[in-house]
């Protein structure tokens, strides 16, 4: 016995994905008078929202700007971003009196907890009167040349237009899936190959032994060959290899195979008393540990000391300090990565809406596509900022 055909709920526009990106497109796209309905395959909206900012969800940063963000076209965010600021942002904030501070550069985190945010979204998602439906499993998408049909456990349902708001492959014990690529496959859109960003890095065979100096943190600076990107933040070595902001930041422009190189004192001169005073590794390790955490010191004057006692070789070393190469074996994959790079191609999107160019009324926001922030709260406003663009156009 076959299932009878079901008549499908219409709607003015439905998104896919109740994330940051999906709840603010749909609340705005209801208070401009379109019927809204958001689906989701989970039980709960904004899940990844609660977790983020280590629960106090680092919602913007007031620095950004297109160039903190990692595209194949590094343009193509400006429209959108220039379009929905952080300020404009924050006087959503203050209109629900949310309390807020900032930590360092630029972040921006609630005093208290992430669900202040999700709860802001869901209140202007009930001010558009949207429609949020969860648990919407088993979702297909046809087109008929003028309405999208989306089939699904929960029911059918239709509409002129379609916005897939559906995120990456990070995080997938939140429910992180690759159909919001699958689905721009369907329309014949390109996906320029997904990696998980803001990661943590592994290490491996003679690096291996740093591990052992797990839970030591340092200011570094640190970048990698090929690019001329270069972060000055925290490192911290972890059990397996590591982390940190200044480590997550540089994950996303890291490639398998190459290096990255760590200043251990940016700006310092460790290792010129040698010069001056008894050359011997009691004054090595004396100067290092004047400048690094004790374990850190210990353990850099054991795996990258001076060739000779040489002033060539103590300037050597101390070039190597500054430009101390780490070669990861790879990172800890999508499940601790903050968000996933790559995605859906720009170059098949309208820069001012988000629309497909070969698809009308077919749009992508958020971490679909492949534009991916640095760390600190850019990837919340790309969300935020490609929301508006698309439901302008809605």
């Amino acid at each position: 016995m076959t299932d009878q055909p079901r008549d499908p709920r219409d709607f003015d526009a439905i998104i896919l994905g109740a994330g940051a990106a999906g709840l603010f497109c749909a609340a705005l796209a209801g208070q401009r008078g379109r019927r809204v309905a958001i689906l989701d395959h989970g039980a709960l909206p904004g899940r990844k929202i609660l977790i983020s900012g280590g629960g106090r969800c680092n919602f913007t940063n007031i620095h950004t700007a297109h160039d903190r963000y990692l595209s194949s076209n590094p343009h193509f965010a400006k429209s959108a971003l220039a379009g929905y600021t952080p300020h404009h942002f924050l006087e959503l904030v203050a209109r629900y009196r949310i309390p807020w501070h900032e930590k360092t550069l630029g972040q921006l985190f609630c005093d208290h907890s992430a669900h202040a945010i999700l709860d802001m979204l869901l209140a202007e998602c009930e001010r558009g009167h949207v429609q949020l439906l969860a648990n919407a499993h088993s979702i297909h998408v046809t087109h008929d040349g003028s309405r999208f049909r989306i089939t699904s456990a929960i029911g059918d349902f239709r509409a002129p237009a379609l916005v897939i708001a559906t995120g990456g492959l990070s995080i997938p014990k939140l429910g992180a899936s690759g159909f919001g690529y699958d689905l721009a496959r369907q329309f014949g859109l390109n996906i320029v190959e997904p990696r998980p960003a803001l990661v943590p890095f592994t290490l491996a065979g003679s690096q291996g032994n740093w591990t052992s100096l797990a839970g030591v943190s340092a200011a570094v600076r640190i970048s990698t060959p090929g690019t001329r990107v270069t972060f000055d933040d925290k490192l911290l070595v972890t059990h397996r290899g590591l982390s940190g902001p200044a480590i997550l930041q540089i994950s996303s422009y890291w490639k398998p195979g190459t290096p990255i190189h760590v200043d251990f004192a940016p700006g310092a001169d460790l290792l010129g008393r040698l010069k001056s005073q008894r050359r011997d590794a009691s004054v090595l390790r004396q100067a290092l540990r004047d400048a690094l955490p004790t374990r850190l010191a210990e353990h850099l004057a054991t795996v990258a000391p001076p060739s000779g006692w040489s002033n060539s070789a103590i300037e050597a070393a101390e070039a190597n300090l500054h430009s101390f190469a780490f070669h990861p074996n790879g990172t800890e994959g999508y499940l601790k990565a903050e968000v996933t790079a790559g995605g859906v191609d720009t170059a098949a999107l309208n820069a001012k809406t988000l629309e497909a160019r070969a698809v009308p009324g077919l749009f992508f926001i958020g971490e679909v596509v492949d534009v991916t922030g640095h760390l600190g709260g850019y990837n919340f406003q790309w969300a935020w900022a490609s929301a508006v663009a698309a439901a302008r156009a809605l």
